[in-house]
């Protein structure tokens, strides 16, 4: 089913077979008692009507005027019409300075110096802003090196292991390696590992080029020397100052040299536009590539090494330079020490229209359209927090610095973080902690999609079912009630507050339908995000209303809505990939997730229970339940049921990661690795770190069983 009337044919089925749920789900909201749900829908209503297309596209026009790379003056530049605009609309707005290494490069050089001579441009030539940042990839190392040149593929671990079959070395040769398939950071890292003296990456046009479209200006492509910028600090380590592992870096503590850091690769990297990488790459021989490994420039893909060999200098200004975390605040009425926090950053690439203006316009609009809020007279029983993060393109600097900072109070109030990043047109994505994956799906369907004449869940149901691998793919999602949502690794301001403090967390946002290449690049402009993506700005209006739904509903809940079904589910069903893959290994010791598995079914157990008295006391009228000292402890224990799921001693060779459930793979960069102890343990073959992290896993779910178990008992004298 992929043509557009077929596609159209699908979407009235699905609203047809939705329109009954959707119906039964408008009548109560999970969290608010019977009495409270008319109340609660008027004021969604009133806010769902306050964002407009028009502000989203002058925040953006007057955000990307300029480039805005954190630690230049253009992003303080930013963060101060950020912090204006939140003080003009009324807020309680500030803005938090910290800072990080910070090193700008001072000199670039790539050369192909045999067997002829080609020096690469390393830039986007079309670019005529002076003020653009030169294309790097952030803590690369200097060096000076010329060596001959291996191609990679992705730089992968499964393309080094194909290249080691072949016999294929690359120690003391430069590697270059397109992106795609892995993180940057992860290419940098693999090739270190692996002996090289340098590494190169390029965008090779079947990824990221004329190969999927027209390219920009005519088209959305990245044009032939659009190069992607991005860091390479090994955030699978631990994210933010490389110099402050796991505290704030204006805190009293000591901060490392640069020698101590553990985030840093050792050998120079630079990012290269397929136009520059053409001459490098035609002039490999040895084994032609395997079709699997080839791209789409105009010559036959060799890997090497040589007979090109290439020179690579870097030179970097090692320096400290400072962030600015815009932060606004509306105080809780009745619970004011527990925090709902919204993030977005405001820090880019350059300009930055799509990352991340895009997201971070939809969160000023979600603040402005609650700052009307309060002047009707609404008053959030929680604590709302926005902030527009400063240095996340770097390796999630600021939301990472301030969580860190803030780490004793985020830990006693932190309730909730909802992250955001660019924005799109297309459907509704949705990841985050499993336990909040019924509320976010309830959410989703009261959202009207702004193209499709449905909700924004029916919109994203009907996408799922078009693009279903198979049909027992299609199957379970015809037959479930709600979405399952994706599981969140790395690569946003998310990462701190979920797997190091173990907050629960969602990430939301619109994509699917706006494809394009500029990526990183000094494309990413205003005009190609009006000419390419959301240009009226009406799934903006969608994010915003989507988020700010999100914010209100967990801000007057009297119950918060969290489902431990759902948690359990879902890690039963990693539990059987893990158990999967590791029965298919050849000679693999028995390793046994039994424990695991009582433990989830015994939460399952809990969860059940736990809903079916909370489906009771919905009954209630909220005179009854309101000022009993049970609730305040109830929503004290839901609240902090993530935290359950941590591990003080974090993963192996990487403390700061805590969580058990959900963090990047080592290998993986951004990538997630679910139950991350057992699964990566069997995958290194490391027999015994997995069976230790079997017990971790089972103990921190037996901690949360009996958190759950004390919310049902509460709930039950609530309801008596």
């Amino acid at each position: 089913m992929s043509d557009r009337h077929t596609f159209s044919k699908l979407v009235g089925l699905v609203v047809a077979l939705t329109a009954a749920s959707s119906l039964f789900a408008a009548e109560d909201i999970k969290g608010f008692l019977a009495d409270e749900v008319d109340q609660q829908r008027a004021w969604e209503e009133k806010l769902r009507a306050l964002p407009q297309p028009a502000n989203l596209r002058e925040y953006m026009r007057t955000i990307t005027e300029e480039p805005h790379i954190a630690g230049l003056p253009g992003s303080k530049k930013v963060a101060d019409y950020i912090l204006a605009q939140f003080q003009s609309w009324g807020l309680n707005a500030w803005i938090e300075e910290t800072q990080a290494l910070m090193p700008l490069p001072t000199e670039r050089h790539v050369e192909l110096v045999e067997p002829e001579s080609y020096v690469a441009l390393s830039n986007d030539k079309d670019s005529a802003d002076a003020e653009q940042l030169p294309t790097y990839n952030a803590y690369a190392a200097e060096g000076d090196v010329t060596a001959q040149l291996v191609y990679v593929n992705y730089g992968t671990p499964e393309d080094y292991e194909q290249l080691a079959e072949w016999g294929i070395d690359v120690e003391g040769k430069i590697v270059i390696a397109r992106y795609g398939r892995s993180w940057r950071g992860i290419k940098a890292k693999l090739a270190q590992t692996h002996g090289a003296v340098g590494c190169l990456i390029y965008s090779d046009p079947r990824d990221d080029g004329f190969y999927q479209g027209l390219t920009y200006p005519e088209g959305p492509y990245r044009p032939e020397h659009g190069v992607q910028r991005g860091s390479i600090m090994d955030m699978p380590i631990h994210p933010g100052d490389p110099l402050s592992p796991g505290f704030g870096a204006m805190t009293d503590q000591p901060r490392l040299d640069i020698a101590q850091a553990q985030t840093l690769v050792k050998i120079p990297v630079l990012p290269i536009s397929y136009g520059d990488a053409l001459p490098l790459l035609k002039h490999l021989r040895g084994r032609v590539a395997p079709e699997d490994w080839r791209g789409a420039l105009p010559m036959t893909y060799h890997i090497g090494p040589g007979p090109s060999k290439v020179r690579l200098k870097l030179a970097l200004e090692w320096k400290t330079r400072p962030l600015y975390n815009v932060i606004a605040r509306i105080d809780g009425a009745v619970y004011p020490d527990q925090w709902i926090i919204h993030g977005n950053h405001h820090d880019a690439w350059n300009n930055g229209a799509n990352d991340p203006t895009s997201g971070n316009v939809a969160l000023m609009e979600t603040a402005r359209s609650f700052a009307e809020l309060v002047k009707q007279g609404w008053k959030p029983k929680r604590t709302i927090v926005f902030a527009s993060w400063d240095g996340e393109e770097w390796g999630l600097l600021g939301s990472t610095e301030w969580a860190e900072t803030h780490k004793d109070e985020l830990m006693e109030k932190g309730v909730i973080y909802i992250n955001s990043d660019s924005t799109g047109k297309g459907w509704l994505n949705m990841s985050g902690s499993h336990t909040l994956q019924e509320f976010v799906n309830d959410v989703a369907r009261d959202i009207d999609d702004p193209e499709r004449g449905m909700s924004v869940w029916d919109a994203a149901r009907a996408r799922r079912l078009d693009s279903a691998d198979d049909d027992d793919a299609r199957a379970e999602i015809e037959q479930s009630d709600d979405l399952r949502i994706g599981a969140l690794g790395s690569g946003s301001d998310y990462t701190v507050f979920l797997d190091h403090l173990t907050m629960a967390s969602l990430n939301l946002g619109f994509g699917g339908d706006s494809n394009g290449g500029v990526y990183h690049s000094n494309y990413d402009s205003f005009t190609w995000y009006q000419k390419h993506s959301d240009g009226e700005f009406l799934f903006g209006r969608a994010m915003s209303q989507t988020v700010g739904t999100t914010i209100l509903r967990l801000a007057d809940a009297t119950v918060l809505p969290f489902n431990f079904v759902d948690l359990a589910d879902t890690m039963s069903r990693y539990v059987n990939e893990i158990e999967q893959a590791h029965a298919a290994r050849d000679s693999a010791p028995d390793v046994d997730l039994g424990a695991v598995t009582e433990a989830l079914e015994k939460l399952r157990e809990a969860g059940e229970a736990y809903e079916s008295s909370l489906g009771r006391l919905s009954t209630m009228s909220s005179s009854a339940v309101h000022g009993q000292p049970q609730l305040a402890r109830l929503n004290q224990l839901l609240y902090t049921s993530e935290r359950r799921l941590a591990h003080d001693e974090g993963l192996p060779n990487r403390e700061w990661y805590r969580h058990q459930v959900y963090a990047p793979g080592f290998y993986t960069g951004y990538g997630v690795k679910t139950i991350p102890g057992i699964r990566e343990g069997l995958e290194e073959q490391e027999w015994e770190e997995a069976r230790y992290y079997v017990n971790v896993v089972s103990e921190a779910l037996e901690g949360l069983i009996a958190q759950v178990q004390e919310a049902r008992s509460l709930v039950e004298q609530l309801s008596n």
